[in-house]
């Protein structure tokens, strides 16, 4: 297998909220429009902003990250993409230098320049010491250069590039435009599917790239072999139901395939729509925004029927963070309104305006380990005494309760199925 050379860039930032997502969002569309094949990541767990890079760069965006991919993942990702792309994109998480793995250290391996989006709105000549501060902070990171976000005018633009040293690539100015950035909520974006005016967003973002340096094709980077590994058919045959819709929607693509590459037929149905559970033998509910569509499930009568007989009949269901909150007996959102849920699973919970959870853990369950993150707002009450309970990746304190309650397995937990498939397979199997 021979070496690949793709021109890849890494768009990072020195703190969250910068405009990483919008921005990369935009490059992508940009060079999209250039008639060119542009692939995307994301640093780090994350299920909103690939959505949008999706659509942006019209390819399946997947995760990466250090500790719960694993370097080998990452590698054999991105070897793949540099087959088919013009350019690889890697949109990081928070600032630059933040967590343990952090942006940095995952560019720094895989040798993909930085390009660091500042939010300049209120700077002026410091500017140019947080770029500096971002350029030589670790020696050794490729850094392709600097870029001002929200500046004002011209003259704004100006006093940002005064003190900033020669040595520094200046990538040019984004200037402020109202209609441009991304819609939030409390878990970060704003889904795509519910961005109704996200392709005039896209655009806009698009054509104020195409003044910068980032409109060139950064220099190539050197990607080295790695293969897939080949998965056994530990679920040849198994059918698996997916809830799939706006309250249900943070599926890795990347678990996705590997239930299809351990043989299950995968087959989706819509709570919100009050499908009925297809034929299957497990279920799969995996995490979302249950909490704002209450009462449409709890009017849900055909799919909680069917949910209902899944497990008296005592086959597998497999729930995660949102799709854990609709089992329960009741769950209130931040203004106090309460609905009932499945009831399969004793206990309420209702969302805090705080955070309640955030960071990646694993979960070691029948001697095997799975690796996933954590992150939530709500605050659970239940009568059940939790089967096990995760370790945090970093620091002290214990992770995140896992429940068994009959045939059904949950937490807060989103596990990244390739971090051990032979694991995954056996959350599906009786």
């Amino acid at each position: 297998m021979a070496i690949r050379h793709c021109p890849a860039l890494f768009i990072s930032a020195p703190a969250s909220h910068q405009g990483k997502t919008t921005l990369s969002a935009g490059l992508a569309r940009y060079h999209r429009q250039q008639g060119r094949t542009v692939r995307v990541f994301k640093t780090g767990p994350d299920f909103l902003d690939p959505y949008v890079l999706e659509q942006a760069s019209g390819h399946t965006v997947y995760a990466l990250d250090l500790w719960m991919n694993g370097e080998d993942d990452c590698r054999q990702r991105l070897y793949q993409a540099a087959a088919e792309a013009d350019l690889i994109l890697i949109e990081g998480s928070m600032g630059l230098f933040d967590g343990t793995p952090s942006s940095a250290d995952l560019a720094q391996l895989f040798g993909v320049p930085v390009a660091a989006i500042i939010d300049a709105a209120g700077m002026a000549q410091t500017f140019a010491a947080v770029a500096h501060g971002l350029a030589t902070f670790r020696p050794g990171l490729p850094f392709y250069g600097v870029l001002a976000n929200q500046v004002a005018s011209s003259r704004h633009a100006e006093m940002l590039t005064a003190a900033l040293p020669a040595s520094l690539n200046y990538l040019g100015a984004v200037m402020r435009q109202q209609d441009m950035g991304l819609p939030e909520r409390h878990l970060g974006l704003v889904q795509a599917q519910e961005v109704d005016d996200l392709e005039a967003r896209l655009e806009r973002a698009a054509t104020q790239l195409a003044n910068t340096a980032l409109a060139q094709l950064p220099p190539p980077v050197a990607f080295q072999p790695a293969t897939a590994p080949s998965l056994p058919r530990l679920l040849d045959g198994v059918r698996i139901a997916i809830a799939r819709d706006t309250a249900f929607s943070f599926i890795y693509p990347a678990n996705v395939q590997t239930l299809q590459a351990l043989g299950a037929e995968l087959h989706y149905f819509s709570p919100l729509a009050d499908d009925t559970l297809p034929d299957c033998d497990a279920v799969w509910l995996p995490g979302g925004y249950p909490e704002l569509h209450l009462a449409a499930l709890a009017r849900a009568q055909h799919s909680r029927a069917s949910l209902h007989a899944h497990v008296a009949a005592g086959k597998p269901l497999y729930a995660e963070c949102g799709g854990m909150l609709y089992l329960l007996d009741s769950l209130t959102d931040k203004q106090g309104n309460s609905e009932a849920m499945l009831g399969l699973l004793p206990g309420h919970a209702r969302l805090n305006s705080r955070l309640s959870a955030l960071g990646l853990q694993q979960l070691q369950l029948d001697g095997a380990v799975l690796r996933g993150h954590t992150f939530h707002y709500s605050s659970l009450d239940t009568p059940i005494t939790p089967l096990t309970h995760a370790s945090r990746a970093t620091g002290s304190g214990q992770g995140e309760p896992v429940y068994r309650h009959g045939s059904l397995l949950a937490s807060y937990l989103h596990l990244y199925f390739p971090s051990n498939p032979a694991a995954c397979a056996r959350l599906f199997l009786p």
